[in-house]
């Protein structure tokens, strides 16, 4: 039986140095209410979201942690990944993180994981499991020393290549 996997809450809440997350897929939570209403479908107030959002992340910045996300993304973008690119100032930026995107096109050369992750205080990694719409099916955590260095390394490669969410613009 796979062991359950603690809320990402309380994996943020336990890091004291860095928290990375390297995302891969062009689309996720298809059913998310953002999403929707970004789309012109019904009206979506995000602002708790946020709030909740820069409140998790700024705890952990404020206990000095360095969160860094990149993003691996196919051009032109997908409807879900421009919406991602639309929110991330006020979404992850305003939060305190830092954020990059690397076309995919440039990333052919680098070994990546299967699945989309996050490495806590380089000892731990949460794994994203998704179903082929980008609906999230399940969560995998490691301490393994090989997962953690091929996750961290790829996580670094990427972060060299891909640019500044402030200097990015979508093809």
């Amino acid at each position: 039986m796979p062991e359950e996997v603690p809320p990402f809450e309380e994996l943020v809440a336990g890091t004291q140095r860095s928290a990375v997350h390297l995302e891969m897929r062009d689309a996720y939570a298809p059913a998310d209410p953002s999403f929707i209403a970004w789309q012109g479908g019904p009206p979506y107030d995000r602002t708790q979201r946020e709030a909740d959002w820069h409140a998790l992340i700024g705890g952990a910045r404020a206990r000095g942690v360095v969160v860094r996300r990149a993003r691996i993304i196919s051009e032109p973008m997908t409807p879900y990944i421009r919406f991602e690119y639309e929110v991330t100032d006020s979404m992850n930026i305003a939060a305190g993180e830092q954020v990059r995107w690397l076309p995919r096109r440039r990333a052919s050369d680098i070994a990546l994981p299967g699945n989309d992750f996050w490495v806590f205080d380089d000892c731990l990694v949460r794994f994203g499991h998704f179903a082929g719409d980008g609906t999230v099916i399940g969560h995998e955590l490691t301490d393994g020393p090989a997962v953690i260095k091929l996750c961290a390394a790829a996580f670094e490669a990427v972060w060299e290549r891909a640019i500044n969410h402030k200097d990015y613009r979508p093809a």
